[in-house]
């Protein structure tokens, strides 16, 4: 008897992957495009240097604008595996300072906690590693079959 999920599809799997792909990129590219709008780059560049960021207004812009770029070059799957590694490692400096200090939970039995940035992390890795390029040896061997 088959487990439920043995033997699922390739191409269903592979559409999720895509899915995946495409909601994490809008999530993060709403969270850069917000920030730029609605003037919080400079806010986020003090609180960098507050907490002993050197050059924190240009950290701030540096981060709001591969939240802008990085998400657009997932969608358009152009070094996708590079921008996923480089959001997540983002997001988990981000997570080190300001989410675990609240503790685990965003909402309920806490606040502002760490659960939805391990998400993201987690997101972001297994796209990474679903669009990491093949050796060239690997993809010729391939293409052979």
């Amino acid at each position: 008897m088959a487990l439920p999920g043995e033997g699922v599809a390739p191409a269903r799997a592979a559409t999720a992957m895509e899915a995946l792909r495409i909601i994490v990129a809008l999530l993060i590219l709403i969270h850069g495009a917000y920030r730029l709008t609605m003037g919080l780059v400079a806010p986020f560049g003090t609180w960098l240097d507050s907490i002993g960021f050197p050059f924190g207004a240009g950290w701030a812009m540096a981060v709001t604008l591969y939240e802008l770029v990085g998400p657009a070059l997932i969608l358009v799957r152009r070094w996708t595996s590079l921008a996923a590694l480089g959001h997540a490692a983002i997001l988990t400096l981000g997570a080190i300072l300001v989410h675990l200090p609240a503790g685990w939970f965003v909402v309920g039995a806490g606040r502002n906690g760490v659960e939805y940035s391990v998400l993201l992390i987690a997101a972001l890795l297994a796209i990474a590693w679903a669009w990491w390029p093949r050796p060239p040896a690997a993809a010729e061997a391939a293409t052979r079959h």
